[in-house]
Order: C-alpha cells, then sequence, then structure tokens
C-alpha cells in the first residue's frame, strides 16, 4: 500500500481534475483518480496547484543577517507557496570560494524551513576554476555591473553545465548616465534601458557559439526583449513581480522603498513584459528578493539601497492578477514551478510521477489584501502593501505539511539543499 494518499482538485497539464496523488518518501509515485493509502489527506474545498521554485533569492545569511536571514527568508517562502529558493552570493562574506560556500550551505541547513539552493559569484579570481564548482552549488551569479566584461571571453571558453544567471546591466554605459537620481524617475534614466541592452548584447556575442546555458535575471525593457527576439540560441529570461506591477512614477511613495536594480520602466516597458510572459518568450518569474531595513529605506533617495522583498508575495499576487485578468492559470505555473526547475534541473515545479511531491492548496475565492504585519520578512515592509493575493492554505514538500490551515507545522532545519539531479542539465527546451 502507498505511504501517504492527497486526494483532491489538482491542476495538471494544463487542466482541473480530481484524483488522487501517492506518495513514498517524498516522491510522487502514481497519480490516479482512485488510490490507496496508509496515510489518506482529502481537500474537498480549494485547487491544488504545483508549489513555485524562486531561482532569484537574496536572503542576507551570512553578514547582513539585520535585514533578513535563512530562517526568516525561507519562512516567508513557506508561507508564500515557494517549496525551493536559490540564494544569491553577495552576502558577508560573498559566495566566491569553497570555504564560503560550504558554510552558506551549513547555514541553510541548520535554518531552512524550505528547500534551498545556492549561487556562487563568479570573479576574476575563480573564473577558471568553475568547474571545480560544479558539485558544489546549484548556479553560477555574473553581476555585469561588478564583472571586467573582458573577461566574457573566458567565460565563453569553459565547459561548465550549470546555469549561468547575468545581471545585465553595461557598467560603462551606467558610467555615462551617471549623475545622482532623486526619484524613481531620475533612477530609470541613470540606469537607462540602454545600458540593460548593451550588456544583454555582449554577453550574447560571446556565448553564441557555445553550449552554455544562460539565463537573464529581471529583464526589465522592451529594448532588450527585441535584442533577445533576435538571438536564436536558447537562452532562459526572467522578469519579477515588481517590474511587471509597477513603473517608474512619482505617486509610488515613499520612492525609496520601490529603488531597485534594473529600475521600474515605463507604461511601454511593462506592456512589452507581460506580452512576452503570456507568450512565452518570457520563461520564469522571480521574486529578487532583495530586503533591506525600513531604517535603511527611509533616507534620502539618492542613499538608500536598491531592491525589495517579494518572495512571500510573488506567487499571491501573481495568482490573484492573473484570475483577475482571465490570464491562463497554466502559464503562470509554467513560470513558476515547472519551467524554473526544469532550467535548474530540480525534481520539482510538477505534480508529476518522479517528482518531489511539492504543491499548495489554494481556495481562489479567498484574497486578502497585503500588509507587512501579516508577512514573516525581518525588514518588516512590503511594496505590496495594499494590494491583494491568494496565499495558499496548504504547503506540502517532498509531502511533508509545512503549512496547515494558513498555520506554520513545519520545523526550522527541515529543507534540504537541492543540487540538479543527473541528466537534467541540459534540459533547456522552452
Amino acid at each position: 500500500m502507498i505511504e501517504k494518499v492527497i486526494e483532491g482538485k489538482f491542476l495538471i497539464d494544463g487542466k482541473i481534475i480530481h484524483c488522487c496523488v501517492g506518495i513514498e518518501r517524498g516522491i510522487i509515485v502514481d497519480v490516479k483518480k482512485s488510490l490507496d493509502g496508509e496515510t489518506r489527506i482529502r481537500f474537498p474545498r480549494g485547487l491544488i496547484l504545483p508549489s513555485a521554485v524562486d531561482v532569484h533569492v537574496h536572503l542576507r545569511d551570512p553578514g547582513l543577517t539585520h535585514k533578513e536571514d535563512f530562517s526568516t527568508g525561507t519562512l516567508s517562502a513557506a508561507f508564500g507557496g515557494v517549496s525551493c529558493v536559490i540564494d544569491m552570493p553577495n552576502t558577508k562574506p560573498p559566495t566566491v570560494d569553497k570555504e564560503s560556500c560550504k558554510e552558506k550551505i551549513s547555514i541553510g541547513e541548520r535554518k531552512s524551513y524550505v528547500d534551498f539552493g545556492i549561487y556562487l559569484g563568479v570573479n576574476e579570481n575563480n573564473l577558471k576554476n568553475l568547474k571545480d564548482f560544479e558539485d558544489l552549488v546549484t548556479g553560477f551569479k555574473i553581476y555585469l555591473p561588478d564583472f571586467d566584461v573582458t573577461l566574457l571571453g573566458e567565460l565563453s571558453k569553459l565547459k561548465v553545465k550549470k546555469v549561468l544567471a547575468f545581471h545585465a546591466e553595461e557598467r560603462k554605459c551606467i558610467e555615462k548616465f551617471g549623475k545622482k537620481a532623486e526619484n524613481l524617475i531620475e533612477h530609470a534614466k541613470t540606469r537607462a534601458s540602454v545600458c540593460e541592452k548593451m550588456a544583454v548584447e555582449k554577453v550574447l556575442k560571446e556565448m553564441e557559439k557555445t553550449d552554455l546555458r544562460i539565463h537573464f535575471c529581471h529583464i526589465s525593457s522592451s529594448i532588450s526583449l527585441y535584442a533577445l527576439s533576435r538571438f536564436k540560441k536558447k537562452v532562459s529570461v526572467g522578469v519579477t513581480p515588481h517590474h511587471l506591477l509597477f513603473k517608474a512614477s512619482r505617486s509610488l511613495t515613499p520612492q525609496s522603498y520601490y529603488k531597485v536594480n534594473p529600475p521600474l520602466r515605463t507604461s511601454l516597458d511593462q506592456e512589452a513584459l507581460w506580452e512576452a510572459l503570456l507568450s512565452g518568450e518570457i520563461d520564469i518569474i522571480e521574486s529578487d528578493h532583495a530586503p533591506h531595513t525600513i531604517d535603511e529605506k527611509e533616507v534620502d533617495f539618492s542613499e538608500a539601497p536598491s531592491g525589495v522583498p517579494g518572495v512571500e508575495t510573488m506567487y499571491p499576487v501573481m495568482l490573484y492578477v492573473f484570475l483577475m485578468k482571465g490570464y491562463p492559470l497554466e502559464r503562470l505555473v509554467s513560470a513558476l514551478c515547472s519551467r524554473p526547475a526544469r532550467l535548474f534541473g530540480l525534481k520539482k515545479g510538477r505534480i508529476a510521477k518522479g517528482m518531489d511531491a511539492d504543491f499548495i492548496v489554494v481556495d481562489l475565492k479567498k484574497m486578502k489584501k497585503i500588509r507587512a504585519d501579516r508577512l514573516h520578512y525581518k525588514c518588516g515592509w512590503t511594496p505590496f502593501e495594499g494590494m491583494k493575493g491568494i496565499f495558499p492554505t496548504d504547503l506540502f514538500i517532498r509531502g511533508e505539511r509545512i503549512i496547515e490551515d494558513e498555520e506554520l507545522i513545519g520545523d526550522r532545519g527541515f529543507g534540504k539543499f537541492v543540487k540538479p539531479r543527473e541528466g537534467e542539465e541540459s534540459c533547456m527546451e522552452k
């Protein structure tokens, strides 16, 4: 007899069906109309969806834990329906060598409520030795504003299989526009769209004849999308909820709270991002969860750090928007769940045999106003304050119930470190 059976209405391959999902040792072993199990959990109401995989979070641990840490960040992820996060390397110390990688994994294993991966930050010191890190990390991150673009040629010669995730803004271009910005509109001008486009084109030019797996993080402009559309090599593209839902405007207050890199842009850019997301040209939605404290944000705009928290609101707010606009839920599930998991070779993101039993239960009629005091971030604020979202009532990770009826029942340290499974590193098909 199967160890555990979950019964209810599932969204599977774009169709809502009433069925049973059988689980053994955290893995889905069967999906049928009827199954018997030693333990049976039935959901007579609600819709069961795959949980999200957020491939772009800054958990700030170690060294910046006054903003966030692995406990608060992954707890927030859990309440937002995210079962796996991949953490960025710009911590103190930065995750750029084997010692710092092992330290971060150890921190995650002690503190994380959800499964997690880590990026290695690529720099001139570790560039030629990236293969030595392939068995240690989940992906590689290149922050182009701080990366010597002349080294892209060296990078293109490598034979690594892990994803190379690029923050695409060109440093010399930014310096050209480098006057001090005092508001969101000026910030968008000082880090102009052309700086993003130039960075995208430089990466594509160097990588065109390679088999490297390129991902462009948080693309924000229509001209960057155009540059990407002319490149026939298979690359993946991400977008954030804040670039989809906010534009550079004086009406956003306080202005410093919405300061991000790349910046919020124009209505035309927003329209292009939505069109590309719905058509599948943009592959994934990523939060770029980058919390700063209220004290750090409530200073002069030019002095405020860039970044907003978003891991807990990403799935709920996008689910609400898709439902209200009548967009297909399968496109959202692809962008939040199956595509990011497939991109990074993880057994997550789909309700199918052989995958981790990671899913959420939502009541599509239960819409809540987003309030910072109901979220779990250490920073204590959200740019989505007052907007509506559909939050999960339950979360399962590897078959274990972590959230039940909107209450935490999972334990800190339950989350496991994830690396791509063998044979999945080349799964780049759209």
